[in-house]
């Protein structure tokens, strides 16, 4: 079943809107604005996705594509990380979701510029929202991350909040980036140029 996000409906209505007054007024254009509303609805859907029962497993935070996995320190967690990015295209789902339970011990709006998402500089120059988890296996870091079109993350949790894996937390809208910053022994089971889904695929296991 595919739903549309709340944060659409504004863009989707006022869409919609334009074209019926377009219609009415002058209907040799009219197609333009009924094209951009269905956009608004493609953008924004919502699909339920079937969540892995497995523990120790981190699921992908978002749909695209992986452009890094990296070993590295991390400053936001003061420690060594694994960290993967997932860049999306307009034409991915924007939902975002959790990778794995924990309590939701920080976020933070980052205010900054909005260069190309997929470039190396983006995760420290653009406009983001991070989020840190308390899990089980470790501090997990999430960096929603806005790009060229994307002007707006949003994010719903809260510190003290307990999330578990699959759930959504927020989406960027119009294109963008998300970061997650992983204990550095967990197994990778992905690889660059790898498509994910969010809330489905799994990026990492704990190693035994």
């Amino acid at each position: 079943m595919i739903g549309i996000a709340k944060e659409g409906w504004p863009f989707i209505g006022g869409a919609f809107l334009v074209s019926l007054l377009t219609y009415l007024l002058m209907p040799w254009i009219w197609i333009i604005p009924l094209g951009v509303t269905l956009f608004f609805l493609v953008f924004f859907r919502d699909p339920e996705r079937a969540v892995p029962e497995e523990k120790e497993i981190f699921v992908a935070p978002a749909d695209g594509k992986i452009i890094k996995i990296a070993r590295e320190y991390s400053d936001l967690l003061s420690s060594e990380v694994i960290s993967l990015s997932i860049f999306m295209s307009p034409l991915n789902v924007h939902i975002n979701r959790m990778p794995c339970d924990g309590v939701v011990e920080h976020v933070e709006h980052r205010p900054g510029g909005f260069s190309a998402a997929y470039t190396d500089d983006a995760s420290l120059r653009n406009e983001q929202i991070v989020a840190v988890l308390r899990t089980d296996y470790g501090p997990v870091a999430l960096k929603q991350i806005a790009g060229f079109l994307a002007r707006r993350a949003v994010c719903h949790v809260r510190p003290g909040e307990k999330v578990v894996t699959g759930q959504r937390y927020g989406l960027i809208k119009f294109g963008s980036r998300v970061d997650i910053e992983l204990p550095p022994d967990v197994k990778i089971e992905v690889s660059l140029g790898q498509k994910v889904r969010a809330g489905e695929t799994v990026l990492a296991r704990l190693r035994r």
